[in-house]
């Protein structure tokens, strides 16, 4: 099979190729081609392509077929892990991995190594697993806490960690750890319900259990809560300044590390509506910084300006010599929309019945050079202390934070007043 081309000779400026129709001389059995590379063809043709004959081995060298399954097994258990914790595909799997086992004692040595790699990689997603439900279950509400044991709720972020950039440094543990166990299986399942190539056939019969990519969404809208919470909760506008300014010193920080994810999370934090209200404490705030920050992350023209950034910080990383230098973490929720209107908005299949590679290039490649980003090491220092307040402190619900909102800064206008009333009642037990 012809090798992944390189996407900037493949696409025009559009991101398309417009010559998805090959002369007869491109045409092999089916399969069209352009300057060696594989635009379109049958399904059929395809797989007549990869299947060996008696005349005929894909690549024109003659092999014996288990070195290749053995190759095809490998590449499959490392790249797809999560396909296997169906107890189908792990019984398919070990019995296909005893057939090859069975005829050299090499074989049988790579067949163990691949079955206990796998199994190594399923363990440790479950007990990853098995520590987020742990986090959920423990999950309160702050104001809750705040009714109950006042004395337990004393601190703050900034007497956790005084510094924004150590806690922009413990944010990308975070995120770095939870990209880290999403699947590239998962983004298929997220958006490919139907069988890409027939759409009267559901793609999976099973899914699978794993939901790491939904985790990782609700860490950010975690983030954000826990940002809005942190700067309501203060009584006096002073403190409630010093706040804001502090986390727009660590989304700074986030931006230069290349950690837009976080980045993005503190500034939707700080734009919900409790927080963006309180006038009398912005005006307290120096917020050049903050504007900088917003423009970098402006949605306007399709994210232009942070889509600029993020290339800049993919280059940074292709040409790096420390593990500082390789940090990309997008804005997880752009990457996901991305991939789902590539997927539907283009063809999966041409006009002439072919198979559209062209889209399913560009969907490997926007999933590969994810996954690329996530198997960085984070450089930086771990503080469990930090970070366990980071992801178990409660947080304000919607309503106790503009409670709280109300609180800080009286209502303006009628409808904010008898809002006010309201939560009180509700969740304060007061007229």
């Amino acid at each position: 099979m012809p090798q992944t081309p390189p996407y900037a000779a493949m696409f025009d400026s559009s991101g398309y190729n417009r010559n998805l129709y090959q002369s007869e001389e491109d045409n092999c059995g089916g399969l069209y081609y352009h300057d060696n590379n594989l635009l379109s063809g049958s399904l059929e043709a395809l797989i007549q392509h990869l299947v060996p004959s008696v005349d005929y081995y894909p690549d024109n060298r003659i092999r014996k077929i288990a070195p290749k399954i053995l190759q095809l097994l490998t590449e499959w258990t490392e790249t797809f892990p999560y396909d296997f914790r169906d107890e189908r595909m792990m019984r398919n799997l070990k019995e296909l991995a005893q057939r090859i086992a069975s005829g050299d004692e090499m074989y049988r040595k790579n067949v163990q190594q691949l079955l206990q790699n796998l199994i190594r990689k399923l363990t440790t997603v479950s007990q990853y697993e098995e520590v987020l439900a742990k986090i959920n279950a423990t999950s309160t509400d702050r104001l809750t806490v705040l009714k109950t044991k006042p004395q337990s709720i004393q601190r703050d972020i900034i007497t956790v960690c005084n510094d924004p950039y150590v806690l922009a440094q413990q944010l990308t543990h975070i995120e770095l750890e939870r990209l880290n166990y999403i699947g590239p299986e998962e983004f298929v399942q997220a958006f490919v319900q139907k069988d890409p190539l027939d759409n009267d056939k559901s793609c999976y019969r099973d899914q699978k259990k794993t939901r790491n990519l939904e985790a990782y969404v609700e860490w950010f809208n975690r983030l954000s809560y826990l940002v809005a919470t942190e700067i309501c909760m203060p009584v006096k506008k002073k403190q409630r300044a010093r706040v804001i300014e502090y986390f727009i010193d660590v989304a700074r920080e986030c931006f230069n590390i290349g950690n837009f994810n976080s980045l993005m999370a503190i500034i939707s934090g700080m734009n919900m509506s409790p927080v963006s209200r309180l006038k009398k404490t912005w005006a307290k705030v120096k917020t050049a910084k903050f504007d900088i920050l917003e423009h970098q992350m402006d949605p306007s023209s399709n994210f232009y300006n942070y889509r600029t950034a993020l290339r800049g910080a993919a280059q940074r990383s292709l040409t790096a010599h420390s593990n500082r230098e390789k940090i990309v973490i997008p804005f997880f929720s752009l990457l996901i929309k991305d991939i789902y209107f590539l997927n539907e908005g283009c063809a999966s299949r041409l006009p002439n019945g072919h198979v559209n590679f062209e889209k399913f290039w560009e969907l490997a490649k926007q999933v590969s050079e994810f996954m690329t980003w996530k198997q960085v090491e984070c450089p930086f220092e771990r503080d469990r202390k930090i970070l366990q307040y980071l992801l178990t402190v409660p947080v304000f619900s919607d309503d106790a934070l503009y409670l709280a909102s109300y609180e800080s800064e009286s209502p303006e206008n009628h409808i904010e007043k008898d809002r006010w009333k309201t939560l009180r009642s509700a969740l304060l037990g007061r007229v």
